[in-house]
């Protein structure tokens, strides 16, 4: 005799600059649809777009201070279909400046009250290396809000901190000095996350995808926290 299961829906909200976190989240989508979940995947949308690049280091110093000082960027409201039932709300987006980005600190605002409370949310993050104040932020909205909130997934840019600031910034500028591109190409050969990153999220969504065809997701659930290389082998980055 075959046991009916219920069709097991995921919304993952999130706001994406550089198309880093969007890179993860479509292989994440990829895992959790062949898990047999629906997925609707809403993008944050501001108002007012910024330019990427900035296309001056002025430019992107005044969005990055903006961005340290928690300044909220006005999004249009979500899809109406965001306010519905879902067994799994993922909220994701990239660190500014140590904290969220100023588009989803508006939507936690404006819209988490009416389409978070009661529900289970899974923060993930994309960034270099700074990701606690983002994480805390995150969990102190979704709280208020009444969400059942998750602990955090954090994908970290695999380059050396130093290094991988000095490349971030470059990228958002979308201009590099003459004198210092091949020091900074040798020590940072690539923007964002890597290739095992992005297989990693493909497979974090078919993780999420068994607990929730199984029925035994709560807010209780934790996946590793923090991933660098990719390597899902690797205990140093798992969740304590």
């Amino acid at each position: 005799m075959k046991t009916f299961v219920a069709q097991r829906r995921v919304l993952i909200l999130f706001y994406t600059f550089s198309s880093q976190t969007r890179n993860l989240l479509n292989n994440l989508a990829k895992g959790l649809n062949e898990g047999g979940v629906e997925v609707r995947l809403e993008q944050l949308k501001p108002l007012t777009p910024p330019p990427f690049p900035v296309g001056s280091y002025i430019g992107a110093l005044k969005m990055m201070v903006a961005a340290f000082l928690r300044r909220p960027v006005a999004v249009a409201p979500p899809d109406k279909t965001c306010f519905s039932h879902w067994d799994l709300v993922i909220c994701a987006g990239p660190t500014w400046s140590y904290h969220l980005s100023g588009p989803m600190v508006y939507f936690l605002q404006q819209y988490s009250s009416e389409m978070l409370a009661g529900k289970i949310v899974l923060p993930l993050i994309s960034c270099r290396t700074y990701w606690r104040l983002h994480a805390w932020e995150m969990r102190r909205y979704l709280l208020r809000c009444g969400a059942r909130v998750m602990p955090p997934r954090v994908f970290q840019h695999p380059c050396p901190g130093l290094w991988c600031a000095i490349g971030v910034f470059i990228k958002i500028t979308g201009k590099i000095p003459r004198t210092c591109r091949s020091l900074v190409q040798r020590h940072c050969p690539r923007f964002g996350h890597s290739p095992q990153q992005l297989e990693e999220a493909r497979d974090l969504g078919s993780r999420l995808a068994e607990v929730l065809m199984a029925g035994q997701i709560d807010e209780n659930f934790s996946v590793e926290e923090v991933v660098r290389t990719g390597n899902r082998r690797d205990s140093s980055n798992r969740a304590r």
